[in-house]
């Protein structure tokens, strides 16, 4: 992290105290708020409902809007789950500002360049490997295979998935 970013992050907090204290909670929120943004990366065909929840209730825990990275096949580009529509109206049921983002594709391509051009994104949320690129064929633990990706921010990877 550079000196810049840190210096701008303290000034922020700094500004976000001074209207909590004043009473002014919405505010301070929205002052922390600024500029983060969790991504969910959905894979067509692979709707997780827990994966949703996840990146939803962390969007309220830490304060962040939500970047939803959905990757299909180039065939599939314009076709959107009724799954999808449920979550997004979930979304603005429960106040969180969204954005969706189509993407084409290898998976792992998308996500690094999105994050590479995305200085905002706190972390990454995906599913269970069985709807990441990794192949079955070898035994490699999921870490491992991608560890040469070198994004940006962590990447959350929630297991135990219970398709909508």
């Amino acid at each position: 992290m550079n000196m810049k970013r840190l210096a701008k992050q303290l000034e922020d907090m700094m500004t976000a105290s001074a209207f909590a204290e004043a009473g002014d909670f919405k505010t301070a929120q929205e002052i922390l708020k600024e500029g983060r943004r969790i991504l969910l990366v959905i894979k067509g065909g692979h709707l997780d409902k827990k994966t949703f929840k996840y990146a939803m209730n962390s969007c309220k825990r830490v304060v962040a809007d939500l970047d939803i990275l959905y990757v299909s096949p180039l065939s599939a580009a314009d076709e959107v789950e009724p799954e999808l529509s449920e979550f997004i109206s979930e979304l603005e049921n429960e106040g969180i500002n969204y954005r969706l983002i189509r993407g084409e594709g290898c998976l792992k391509k998308e996500i690094k360049n999105y994050t590479d051009s995305h200085d905002e994104i706190v972390f990454a949320v995906i599913e269970s490997s069985d709807a990441l690129d990794v192949s079955k064929s070898r035994v490699r633990k999921l870490s491992e295979a991608w560890q040469n990706l070198s994004l940006k921010c962590p990447l959350v990877v929630v297991m135990g998935s219970t398709h909508a």
